[in-house]
């Protein structure tokens, strides 16, 4: 079967703290989200482009929604275009880094691994 789109159409980082987290992500990845409310959720939209990659937000609810760092691991692609830049604002703004910057393979590129203010474990990809 040939693949016509990627497997991931959407993804929702769970939040306890919406304030806190928009915060966290403004700072660590330089931009700006956009905040809802959809009935009894509370949302904040990654910006999104008509690029490769795919779109997400923040979610909060009290019931169906709890951060983790046991469950999947989404990969954020690195804007600055070297993980580094984005790792090194990590824990100014309250998180953790888990695991700094480290080859992958030379083909694939680079990885990097941080606790977000909510307790998510989440990845930074970049080439260089």
């Amino acid at each position: 079967m040939e693949l016509k789109r990627n497997v991931v159409g959407w993804f929702e980082l769970p939040v306890t703290d919406m304030d806190r987290a928009i915060k966290f992500y403004e700072t660590v990845f330089d931009l700006k989200l956009e905040r809802q409310k959809m009935g009894d959720f509370e949302m904040a939209m990654f910006p999104y482009a008509d690029l490769p990659g795919t779109p997400g937000a923040l979610i909060q609810h009290a019931e169906w929604y709890k951060p983790s760092a046991d469950g999947i691991l989404i990969y954020f692609t690195s804007q600055s275009g070297d993980l580094e830049d984005e790792l090194s604002r990590v824990e100014g703004a309250g998180g953790q880094v888990l695991i700094p910057k480290r080859l992958i393979t030379e083909d694939i590129g680079y990885m990097g691994v941080f606790a977000d203010t909510e307790g998510n474990r989440i990845a930074l990809h970049s080439r260089k």
